[in-house]
């Protein structure tokens, strides 16, 4: 749409005419009889190589498309993923039969893990769905209720952030879905066909549909919520399609009812036509899979799914890097469970440490370790870094790399152990990911063998410093506990500008991970670790080492205990110059780099505001007074800094 086009201006919404064959009748939505559903259902349940499909799989694929007759004459396709072979069929359906994905993935670095202490029940993610013993489709084995609730919290964030248009044309993308069981499913159906791919076109297009008034009580029009996944879950699979066809009908009454020209008149026309624009959507299903390992079944269906899912994500918008690392790491878990990968220590209690999708206590006792997260995260590290040959060729090709580098374990470690802070960090876990990301592993984690001990009080730890001098496994393991401490609570960040201003000297400006075997290399380093390891874990603020002993700085934020960390780690604890490492032109230098930077900043932001008036349509003059500060300050400034500049050269 044009700046000075208006929605007035555009012509009316048409119903689309969504048939496949014959166009020579006037188009109008109608959902076939059930008896028009046979000739598919047989179709679906003749014995194919490469299909596999419960009898509720079925039924719902046949009452979800809107040509069921088409389905006869279908062929089914095979999609190529790591483990195997994916069969898919693609048809035309009703957008209320299928149901946004239980959990979305591309939300899955903003979920809240149970491995948290401070996580809730009703808002912690779900345990992983398994695959079924004989057929595709995905089991899931959490209560319904807990399942209803998280699939209505995905589709309501999901819908906030990635709206698309939907309703002036159909949609054309394909959404893809896969059939699921619920395994405690109580009063509700015991089936679905939920989306792996496609949740924010689904709830695009379910938008406006008001919730069914049987569901939620009498209610008129007005008052009645926007339609929920829940809602249609909750249906048996007959009233869902009947609800599919009251809602076609009434968009159809509605538009012979708004007759006229008046902009309401359209206005209701429009809107039921978007609607039934919406009603249908392109789907692949997921029909069948063949693992290139016989032996395995459909064990490694589930991981497939997700693999197909991962890879199709380059189009409307992508996943944020953090969610693709939150997939390949639940993947190489998986993988290394199913070929035996995670030791010979229970590896279902390893497996269910490294995903914290449970409450970890009862695996981390298993394991002889306490629940403390520092340990949890050094624990991740450890598996993730091992050098077993098989180990690593499985990592590598989880993240499509040839060889495996530390940047890739970096990014896995990151995201597994960031969910035992998912709930207790909030906002603040943003700047902590940031920080791991810039790389929380260092070579010897991986030249090295080393293991997790039960860490878990003072005496512990003061063991481990004593023991760090002349073991490297020892050392290695008190410095991944510091850093995971001291990352996630704000003492160790990603390298900034601010630092070198702090201390007034120049500073390493590396990964947190570098920082760490850097000042493990100091002879004061291990000692400064292992106390900021024991006071973190009690709520105080870590010391520095001042004057040959450990000092409390109340006044330190932050920021000033990470610019100290990575002045040691550049320079020693003792370095030489005291803070005068940077020169006085090089700190003008520094500040005037830091001036243009926060010029930029406020440019944006004066950018955001111009941006929002014309969204907005306001023509309105701002007011001298709510302006003529800001106004007077670039003044001022512009005067201040052309005192300073150079005349501008004439071009």
């Amino acid at each position: 749409m044009s700046t000075n086009e208006t929605p007035d201006d555009l012509p009316d919404i048409q119903v689309i005419d969504i048939r496949s064959g014959d166009r020579s009748t006037p188009f109008e939505h109608r959902v076939v009889p059930v008896s028009q559903t046979t000739k598919a259902i047989k179709a679906l349940e003749k014995d194919r190589p490469g299909v596999q499909l419960t009898a509720d799989a079925i039924l719902r694929i046949a009452y979800s498309a809107v040509e069921p007759d088409l389905l006869a004459d279908l062929r089914p396709e095979l999609r190529r993923v790591e483990t195997g072979w994916l069969t898919v069929i693609n048809y035309r359906a009703y957008s209320l039969m299928l149901s946004p994905a239980v959990e979305n993935d591309r939300l899955l670095d903003e979920a809240h893990y149970a491995a948290d202490p401070d996580t809730v029940a009703r808002q912690q993610v779900l345990s992983m769905p398994t695959a079924h013993e004989t057929d595709a489709a995905l089991v899931y084995t959490d209560p319904m209720d807990a399942l209803l609730d998280a699939v209505d919290r995905a589709s309501k964030k999901v819908k906030e952030q990635n709206k698309q248009e939907v309703g002036r044309r159909i949609v054309e993308r394909a959404l893809t879905a896969v059939p699921v069981v619920f395994l405690d499913p109580e009063r509700h159906p015991a089936g679905d066909l939920g989306l792996v791919d496609g949740n924010s076109r689904w709830a695009s297009c379910t938008a406006h549909i008001p919730a069914p008034t049987g569901l939620i009580g009498p209610a008129n029009d007005k008052e009645r919520p926007s339609l929920l996944p829940s809602h249609l879950m909750s249906l048996p699979l007959t009233n869902r399609r009947n609800l599919v066809r009251e809602v076609i009908k009434k968009a159809y009454r509605d538009i012979k009812a708004a007759t006229g020209t008046s902009k309401a008149a359209r206005a209701k026309r429009d809107q039921a036509a978007a609607l039934l624009n919406a009603m249908t959507v392109p789907v692949e299903v997921v029909i069948g899979y063949t693992d290139d390992d016989p032996s395995m079944g459909m064990q490694r269906f589930p991981a497939a799914v997700r693999s197909l899912l991962m890879r199709m994500n380059i189009g409307v918008k992508v996943f944020a890097d953090a969610s693709k690392h939150g997939i390949t790491a639940e993947e190489t878990v998986t993988a290394l469970f199913d070929a035996g990968e995670l030791g010979d220590n229970d590896p279902q209690a390893v497996k269910d440490v490294l995903l914290g999708r449970v409450d970890i206590t009862d695996p981390m006792k298993t394991l002889g370790l306490s629940a403390l997260r520092d340990l949890r995260f050094a624990l991740i590290a450890q598996q993730l870094t091992r050098k077993e040959p098989r180990l690593n060729a499985i990592t590598a090709a989880k993240l499509d790399k040839r060889s495996l580098q530390l940047a890739g374990r970096s990014g896995l470690v990151t995201e597994l152990g960031l969910r035992s802070y998912s709930t207790s960090l909030g906002e603040g876990i943003r700047p902590v990911r940031t920080a791991l990301e810039s790389g929380c592993l260092w070579k010897d984690l991986v030249d090295h063998e080393w293991a997790v001990e039960n860490v878990d009080n003072d005496q512990a730890v003061d063991d481990l410093l004593q023991r760090a001098d002349r073991d490297i496994p020892a050392k290695l393991l008190l410095g991944v506990l510091a850093m995971g401490t001291l990352v996630t609570s704000g003492n160790l960040l990603a390298p900034g500008g601010s630092a070198e201003q702090i201390v007034n000297h120049t500073v390493m400006r590396a990964s947190v991970g570098t920082v760490v075997k850097a000042v493990l290399e100091r002879e004061e380093g291990p000692q400064v670790l292992a106390d900021a390891i024991k006071r973190i874990r009690g709520g105080l603020r870590p010391r520095w080492w001042a004057d040959g002993r450990l000092v409390e700085h109340d006044d330190w934020k932050g920021s000033d205990f990470n610019a100290h960390l990575r002045l040691a780690a550049l320079h020693g604890f003792n370095p030489e110059g005291g803070t005068s490492g940077l020169s006085s032109t090089a700190r003008e230098e520094r500040a005037l780099t830091d001036f243009q930077a926060s010029l930029t900043g406020a440019a944006n932001r004066l950018d955001d505001l111009i941006k929002l008036r014309k969204k907005n349509g306001t023509t309105d003059q701002l007011s001298w007074e709510s302006v003529e500060a800001s106004v007077k300050q670039i003044r001022l400034m512009d005067r201040a800094l052309l005192r300073m500049s150079e005349e501008e050269p004439l071009v």
